[in-house]
């Protein structure tokens, strides 16, 4: 008989979930799209683990009504939809997925500049509407990236990552944070500027910082006004960091040049989100991690972290690792 019972939100490879049938009995969510919050409470009401993803809802109420819950492993770097205070109130570890995805989607931030920057969408669309019917010397112009200032918010790995692919481009890297690193700055030849100086120099603004109570909506109006007139925004962070509501305005306005989207709020958009019809704008659904090679890692890890929780061992990756402190 089965020590354990998991509970696993989306569907993974079985050669990756293989170590955990062999000690546990693991209910797979079979779906396309994440199970209901209702139907998330009552699977979960049973486990001792959870293996979710970020489109889960894993709030205080849920982790109250879950008394076997031993392990929260979540499949992805970022926790914001995770109540890590509850989690920890009850002693649960909360895992994560760092640095695997680094640079996945380092190298996603940068093809959404290089996008945005030639209007390589808009070329796209120009020719699936029939509308090329010659070379035009003034036709579909955009940017040069080269010699051009990056501003990075968050000089984090994906951030750090982002700037050593600048470097190849000649880029001038400044960068922002709550506080300066200089040892990583001095490798990369990054400049710490006021975040309002860096809106006002930068060429390109790339957010990489998490999604905090501070961040939320840090880009908006004011920041947006603040921004080098023609400049373009890159996300692959989070989506509540932007205030899409000023974003719109900022870009029909033409104070903006353009904007790389992979993290929305909420995911996905609505269709008929004005931010979809804006030509300026090119939106991904969230792929930053999405290659072969990293997304199995990530599910490695998130096993790992998994089967060690259910142990009662410390976890490779905590997000509370103060829980073990009182054990």
């Amino acid at each position: 008989m089965s020590q354990w019972r998991v509970f696993i939100t989306r569907r993974l490879p079985d050669d990756i979930l293989a170590p955990l049938f062999e000690h546990a009995d693991v209910d797979v969510w079979p779906e396309r799209l994440p199970p209901p919050y209702d139907e998330l409470r009552r699977r979960t009401a049973a486990a001792d683990g959870l293996l979710c993803m970020l489109t889960d809802r894993i709030d205080a109420s849920l982790i109250a009504q879950a008394p076997r819950l031993r392990v929260i492993s979540q499949m992805a770097v970022g926790y914001d939809n995770i109540d890590v205070a509850a989690a920890t109130a009850r002693g649960i570890p909360v895992g994560h997925t760092p640095g695997v995805l680094t640079e996945s989607t380092a190298d996603l931030a940068f093809a959404l500049i290089l996008a945005a920057a030639r209007r390589l969408l808009d070329g796209v669309r120009f020719i699936e509407r029939g509308a090329w019917q010659t070379w035009e010397p003034f036709g579909l112009l955009g940017q040069d990236v080269h010699g051009k200032t990056l501003g990075i918010v968050g000089l984090g790995r994906i951030g750090a990552a982002t700037a050593r692919r600048a470097h190849g481009f000649g880029m001038r890297i400044l960068y922002t944070g709550p506080r300066e690193k200089p040892d990583v700055a001095a490798a990369l030849g990054a400049t710490y500027v006021s975040f309002e100086r860096l809106l006002a120099e930068s060429d390109v603004v790339s957010i990489h910082c998490p999604l905090t109570p501070a961040t939320r909506h840090l880009f908006n109006a004011d920041a947006f006004a603040r921004m080098k007139p023609g400049a373009i925004l890159v996300n692959t962070a989070r989506g509540g960091i932007v205030d899409h509501d000023a974003l719109l305005a900022a870009l029909r306005a033409g104070h903006l040049g353009a904007a790389g989207l992979d993290v929305t709020e909420p995911e996905p958009l609505p269709s008929d989100h004005p931010l979809m019809q804006c030509e300026r704008v090119i939106i991904t659904p969230h792929i930053g991690s999405a290659t072969v090679q990293t997304r199995r890692r990530m599910a490695q890890m998130a096993v790992a972290n998994l089967l060690a929780g259910l142990r009662g061992e410390r976890l490779p990756h905590c997000a509370n690792p103060e829980v073990f402190e009182k054990r």
